[in-house]
């Protein structure tokens, strides 16, 4: 188990970021943690380092936020196969399970979701829907230390 204190709003989002580096298709991410501990913030700079353009907002009353990660290309270079390959293995979904419970997810393509090992998928709230994640998902604890720290427990 590792702990990092963030100080700041910037240095979660940064967190997020670097976190992304690491963090492969197929991949589901549980963020745990009450509400105002960093996990929105943490996710943000995740889908910025993952590539995916923004704006980034939870989607508490959407449930499931679909993005699609971005392939740096210039205008006179055309992708080759493994950036055009990339681009179709890239889709990320952010789920805020806040509202739901584990039979709401099958109405909403779960199953779909998580057995397509190219998706990526990012879960605030895993907690309500523990009994629908697979085992191989990775889980940060995110708590609330001051107004302005916070503490993620990898």
């Amino acid at each position: 188990m590792k702990e990092i204190i963030t100080n700041n709003f910037s240095e979660t989002q940064k967190l997020g970021e670097e976190y992304a580096q690491h963090f492969k298709a197929g991949g589901i991410l549980c963020l745990e943690g009450e509400l105002g501990a960093g996990k929105t913030t943490f996710t943000q700079g995740l889908l910025q380092g993952l590539g995916c353009v923004g704006p980034f907002t939870s989607p508490t009353f959407l449930v499931i936020k679909h993005y699609k990660k971005e392939i740096p290309n210039s205008k006179n270079q055309i992708p080759n196969k493994s950036q055009i390959s990339n681009l179709k293995s890239q889709n990320i979904y952010h789920v805020d399970a806040y509202r739901i419970s584990e039979d709401d997810l099958d109405n909403l393509g779960w199953e779909e979701l998580i057995q397509d090992q190219k998706n990526i998928i990012i879960i605030e709230w895993p907690e309500r829907i523990r009994g629908k994640i697979p085992m191989e998902a990775k889980w940060i604890k995110f708590e609330w230390v001051d107004q302005d720290k916070r503490k993620m427990i990898f």
